[in-house]
């Protein structure tokens, strides 16, 4: 059974994040977790966030960040080998509780072995268990003693299978105002108040933008050239992808037409827009919360799709979380926000969904009608406070490991 600094009763506590939004999660957890237990340690892999909080990370936070099947599988014997690395040094360390973040293919494994030698686990950030196979949430309890929840749908698909599941809420619903400031944004970006306004998302990662960022780029233009007046605003998530969409609009106007391009800012660029253009994953949810009309494609590596297509291993034919959320919340059963992936994924059919929405002006209105309900169904029972609701689920454990001795 997993033991308990005994000088002072504070709780030894191992986390595994795997790439920048289970960092912002772990930071929040661990600030939550230091309030309950001042002298905790918090070890395992996590990256600048999580160690400002004071905690200690073996090893990089980056070793994990792949993505994609096809990415992975190149990876994967160094994977192992890390993961052999961790699990070894966690069973000696005996934490209270360990907490995997996210990255499931990686941290179910590691989950499982420490289960089986006795320590309580836990998963935060259920796998989609709503679009891949249901059955795949057996395999999850065999590895996590509690998992926590972000989407309310999720914990009676758990249930089903007898598994201990708790929604804790969207930490992301919490840092959006159910009323958002559009002219508050565009000050802030030195955008016109009375122009027509497109935000550009074309993905966070290069291998994202090395599919996605020619087509959005060139359905931007069309655009421009459809709408007199359009201002559009691409914000890069980092350098890398800065520099490459720097290349990709080199080609483009010069005047007050071209995009802006930022570093960063993508929550004041989403606030100032009319209708968001971007790529299906987080930046959807966000778009939502910041209740803006959106239209999402995506397109995977043609292997990636392959396997997934050969496999059958999609189980929904609505991708975008907007339109999933919506489906579940009973809003609607057909799709919000338009979605167009993979070989739909075109220029001409991203420009024209896009000028559908910025000329129905009712159509809009409806769907941020549904997206402020949405925000209302992702704030947890503490409203505004997701994290010290993960916090208090895994201190439950904490306390009952300490109570078994």
């Amino acid at each position: 059974m997993a033991t308990v600094d005994t000088a002072n009763r504070q709780p030894l506590i191992a986390i595994v994040a795997g790439e920048d939004s289970g960092d912002q999660l772990g930071a929040e957890l661990i600030a939550a977790l230091r309030r309950r237990y001042p002298h905790a340690r918090f070890v395992g892999i996590g990256g600048p966030r999580m160690q400002r909080e004071g905690f200690e990370s073996w090893y990089a936070m980056g070793e994990l960040s792949l993505f994609g099947f096809a990415e992975v599988v190149a990876h994967l014997p160094r994977l192992l080998r890390l993961r052999k690395a961790l699990v070894a040094r966690l069973l000696e360390a005996k934490p209270d509780v360990m907490v995997g973040i996210d990255a499931p293919d990686f941290n179910l494994g590691v989950e499982r072995r420490l289960k089986e030698a006795g320590v309580r686990t836990v998963h935060y950030v259920s796998p989609s268990v709503w679009a891949w196979r249901e059955k795949r949430a057996e395999k999850i309890g065999r590895s996590a003693s509690r998992v926590l929840c972000l989407f309310p749908m999720e914990p009676p698909i758990y249930a089903r299978h007898g598994i201990d599941a708790r929604f804790v809420g969207h930490p992301l619903a919490d840092r959006f105002a159910l009323v958002s400031d559009r002219v508050g944004a565009r000050e802030a970006l030195q955008l016109p108040q009375d122009a027509p306004v497109l935000a550009v998302l074309p993905g966070s990662r290069l291998s994202e933008l090395e599919r996605l960022g020619p087509a959005f780029v060139e359905a931007a233009a069309r655009l421009g050239a459809a709408l007199p007046g359009l201002r559009v605003v691409i914000p890069a998530a980092n350098e890398r992808v800065h520099a490459r969409l720097k290349t990709l609009l080199a080609k483009g106007p010069r005047d007050e037409s071209a995009p802006l391009l930022l570093d960063g800012h993508a929550h004041e660029a989403m606030l100032a827009a009319d209708v968001v253009l971007l790529a299906s994953g987080t930046a959807t949810l966000e778009a939502m919360l910041a209740k803006r009309p959106m239209v999402v494609g995506y397109r995977v590596s043609p292997l990636s799709y392959r396997i997934a297509r050969a496999m059958n291993m999609l189980k929904t034919d609505i991708y975008a979380l907007p339109n999933i959320l919506a489906r579940a919340c009973g809003l609607s059963e057909k799709p919000l926000v338009p979605e167009l992936m993979q070989d739909d994924c075109t220029a001409a059919n991203l420009a024209a969904a896009t000028l559908d929405l910025f000329r129905d002006s009712e159509r809009r209105g409806r769907i941020v009608a549904a997206f402020e309900q949405l925000h209302q169904a992702l704030r947890g029972d503490l409203e505004g406070h997701a994290g010290e609701c993960a916090a208090a689920a895994v201190a439950e454990l904490v306390e009952a490991d300490r109570a078994a001795g």
